[in-house]
């Protein structure tokens, strides 16, 4: 018999081995998986888009984004993901699902995503010419500043990706990937950095 386990593990568990990887040298590209986060899919019911704005507002101190961007608060990131739709990205349970559902309750639906996703942060002087061969979303700084974001798709797989706050003088970009997809893209994201050099880790710290 096989065995089995209801324990919790990453997406990229046996796909991740931390060091190098590609090119030796001075490495252009760092990935880091990021673990163990709470994540909950916010869209409005027909209709209460407003009302949800307004409940986002009160609860986190900012408005929801409206438009393909990111926003960060002290302990959140809200990150859109659609029309009328945001993701809430933490960590430790302040902004759970249950936390999150009284007031958001009558204008919005929410989905727990925080184990259906994997979160990968991408990094390093060559992080933007990696993502070039995967993505056609334009980059460059001067239309890509710190908090745009996108609902895309990489190697024909969907994925949600943002620019976080600048680490180092060098663009950070974030990826939101399902998790039965994040194997796959994850090897496909290594084979297109190896020409530059990769360090390969995992944090429990959001970027």
């Amino acid at each position: 018999m096989a065995d089995f386990s209801w324990d919790i593990r990453s997406p990229l568990d046996r796909a991740l081995v931390a060091g190098a990887y590609g090119a030796p040298g001075d490495a252009g590209v760092a990935l880091t998986e990021i673990r163990n986060f709470d994540l909950v899919q916010v869209m409005a019911r027909r209709g209460k888009a407003g009302e949800m704005i307004a409940a986002a507002k009160a609860r986190f101190g900012v408005a929801a984004p409206e438009t393909p961007k990111a926003t960060g608060t002290s302990d959140a990131s809200l990150i859109w993901s659609g029309p009328d739709q945001f993701l809430v990205l933490s960590k430790g349970g302040k902004h759970s699902i249950e936390a999150l559902a009284p007031g958001f309750a009558g204008s919005a639906s929410l989905s727990d995503q925080s184990h259906a996703r994997a979160l990968i942060s991408i990094s390093g002087d060559k992080a933007r010419a990696m993502l070039a061969k995967l993505s056609s979303i334009d980059l460059h700084a001067d239309a890509s500043a710190v908090g745009a974001a996108a609902a895309t798709s990489m190697d024909h797989t969907s994925v949600t990706l943002w620019r976080g706050v600048d680490r180092n003088g060098q663009a950070v970009f974030n990826l939101l990937v399902f998790a039965t997809f994040a194997e796959s893209l994850w090897h496909t994201i290594l084979y297109s950095a190896a020409e530059y050099g990769v360090t390969i880790g995992h944090s429990e710290e959001l970027a």
